[in-house]
């Protein structure tokens, strides 16, 4: 399965060595760096994850990258194992130098077959670079991969963000990438035999206003933030 156009695996396994410093090029006006945002994602949907009483063991990161943030699925989430995938090989053989272990693995998505047995799959920031009609393909990868019952934690930037467009523009590998909007992720993640459960915007506030941080939760049903999940279910 081809999640991405081939430029875009060019252009990722050109960036694979630079994708941290490309990423902070744009993230850097926010005041955080990368681990902030990532943090911040896995211990939302731990959180998330406790209130529906599901501790997930068999996970898979979808778009892993260059794998920054498998140790996270352990720490936040207490996986048993990860399976990350993707579709640059350069990000894959530097996630795999990297984070590999006998919990860990990597594999581009042509080499991983979905065999229905994994219990959650996170997914960060990959679709709005998989072309359009793409993205049923890619979600069919995903809910076959889970079993039935698991669950899809899809996270993406909120195009109504002003500030979310203004990050983009400064990073490289995602000036020319095509954002959807909440709804639009909703109404594909239904047609695809998905149950939505809930849908929650993050990251409102900068750094230089983050004395407000602790009234976000409060604030997730809005669509304020520069990202939003959807947490789902395969039926």
């Amino acid at each position: 399965m081809n999640t991405r156009h081939p430029s875009d695996k060019a252009l990722f396994d050109e960036y694979a060595n630079e994708y941290d410093s490309a990423l902070t090029q744009g993230i850097s006006v926010s005041g955080e760096d990368k681990q902030y945002f990532a943090q911040g994602r896995l211990d939302w949907l731990a959180r998330g994850l406790e209130q529906l009483g599901e501790r997930p063991k068999r996970t898979m990161d979808f778009g892993c990258g260059t794998g920054s943030a498998t140790p996270l699925f352990f720490q936040s989430l207490g996986a048993d194992s990860l399976v990350g995938v993707d579709s640059s090989q350069r990000s894959i053989d530097i996630a795999a130098a990297a984070h590999s272990s006998n919990r860990a693995r990597f594999y581009r998505f042509s080499e991983y077959s979905p065999s229905g047995d994994v219990d959650l799959v996170f997914c960060n920031g990959v679709f709005h670079h998989i072309p359009p009609p793409s993205r049923s393909e890619a979600l069919n990868y995903i809910f076959r991969t889970l079993r039935r019952g698991g669950l899809f934690s899809f996270w993406e930037n909120n195009p109504w963000n002003p500030g979310t467009r203004y990050v983009m523009s400064r990073i490289p590998f995602d000036r020319d990438a095509v954002t959807l909007s909440a709804l639009e992720a909703r109404s594909l993640l239904r047609k695809a035999g998905f149950q939505i459960l809930r849908t929650d915007f993050l990251f409102i506030f900068p750094k230089m206003l983050s004395w407000f941080r602790p009234i976000e939760p409060w604030l997730v049903s809005l669509p304020f933030g520069a990202q939003y999940q959807v947490l789902c279910r395969r039926s």
